[in-house]
């Protein structure tokens, strides 16, 4: 067990153990199916499940919905990676991914049908569209009752897509909103069907109750050569309809009260429609778990009068409260924390710390040999012993076997 390290070490350490490894692999997840009765098919669902997790975890996480998902489950997973874990990051919450790669793409990802024009008139990829509502029905009725019964999930959920996978995520969030807590929606299609769901949108935003709901919107430059944001809401050409589609959706929605919904928007003036969706998931994570991160300054740790203990678990009562569930402060991050306290000394702020983790972690064998190498810094031998046999009949190791024997002998 590395114990000794400082914070900042230790935290590197482990972003490079954060990848599963197996066989000299380095896998990110695994391959799962569902038979759907809805769509009368057999799907196959990418699944990533954060490596923090294993069977005797009682760890859980929030759930990432993800559309197109064979074409964006690698940047996606490195984006929450990065994030929740990489570096010491705790910017996000660590998350399970739910890739659903397509089979009639055009069917599942538009919410009305369109009829096909000339000279398109025999046309079969349009001829499957408006499947949207039965793969909402899907995705409510079977994929999701099946991830929760499979995986270690929690309750908060987001729904995240790109191009008509934006245009159906709009939907959703218009429609179905208590679906999905927060949604991502990357340069929609808002011109299918003549715009027909922008046309919709007044209305829904209106009349729906978006309470506890965030709303996130990237928009990429596909402006012709010669426009900008602004020109090119003036014009009438097919070729701008587009961003234009886009941009008044953006319009309409910063005009409405909103009626609880939390949103941002971003015009990404360097990204066209094929590379804005790695920095939009970035952006939109960060701006969803806005209030996510814990910050301690080196001062915090210095300073004898600054109550640690108490910034965190009001830090996290605030989280739980903001996502809905109990969030337990990260164990490995209290850990390091805990173990810069015991190097300086400070006996008081480290013991509470250890304690958090030992409340919060009752399964981790780690919490408890911890916690008994602070009560062997500040001399309680017999404390010390009860927790690191309580380690021990968790999971052996020889670092905290060494030590009992070593308190047992007298040594």
């Amino acid at each position: 067990m590395i114990k000794k390290l400082t914070l900042v070490v230790l935290t590197a350490f482990i972003s490079v153990c954060a990848l599963a490894q197996k066989d000299n692999k380095v896998t990110i997840g695994t391959i799962d199916s569902i038979q759907s009765k809805i769509l009368n098919e057999q799907r196959k669902i990418w699944i990533h499940v954060p490596s923090s997790w294993n069977a005797n975890s009682k760890q859980r996480y929030p759930v990432l919905y993800l559309l197109d998902g064979d074409a964006h489950f690698n940047s996606v997973v490195g984006v929450l990676q990065y994030l929740s874990q990489v570096n010491g990051n705790t910017i996000c919450p660590e998350m399970i991914v739910v890739g659903i790669p397509n089979t009639d793409r055009i069917r599942d990802l538009t919410p009305t049908n369109v009829k096909p024009l000339p000279p398109f008139t025999d046309s079969l990829v349009l001829k499957s569209s408006g499947g949207g509502e039965r793969f909402v029905a899907f995705l409510e009725k079977e994929l999701m009752p099946r991830i929760d019964s499979l995986y270690p999930t929690q309750p908060y959920k987001i729904l995240t897509g790109h191009s008509l996978g934006g245009l159906t995520v709009m939907n959703v969030a218009l429609n179905h909103t208590k679906l999905f807590n927060s949604y991502i929606s990357i340069d929609p299609s808002m011109w299918w069907d003549e715009m027909n769901l922008l046309n919709k949108t007044k209305k829904a935003l209106k009349e729906k109750n978006f309470s506890g709901t965030s709303l996130y919107l990237g928009i990429a430059n596909t402006l012709r050569e010669g426009m900008d944001i602004t020109k090119v809401q003036s014009d009438t050409t097919k070729g701008t309809r587009h961003i234009r589609s886009i941009l008044s959706l953006d319009q309409n929605i910063k005009a409405q009260k909103l009626n609880g919904l939390r949103y941002e928007s971003k015009y990404y003036s360097n990204d066209d429609h094929g590379s804005v969706p790695l920095i939009t998931e970035y952006d939109a994570l960060r701006f969803i778990f806005s209030k996510y991160r814990f910050k301690l300054s080196p001062k915090d740790l210095t300073n004898p009068t600054v109550d640690i203990v108490n910034k965190f678990e009001k830090h996290y009562q605030e989280v739980s409260k903001l996502l809905g569930y109990k969030i337990s402060p990260p164990e490995i991050m209290v850990n390091g924390i805990g173990y810069n306290l015991l190097q300086q000394k400070q006996y008081a702020k480290a013991g509470g710390l250890f304690k958090i983790n030992v409340d919060n972690y009752p399964e981790s064998d780690n919490v408890y040999d911890s916690y008994g190498d602070y009560f062997l810094a500040i001399g309680d031998k017999s404390k010390a012993i009860e927790y690191f046999k309580k380690c021990l009949s968790i999971k052996e190791n020889p670092e905290s076997r060494k030590k009992l024997d070593a308190l047992l002998s007298g040594e």
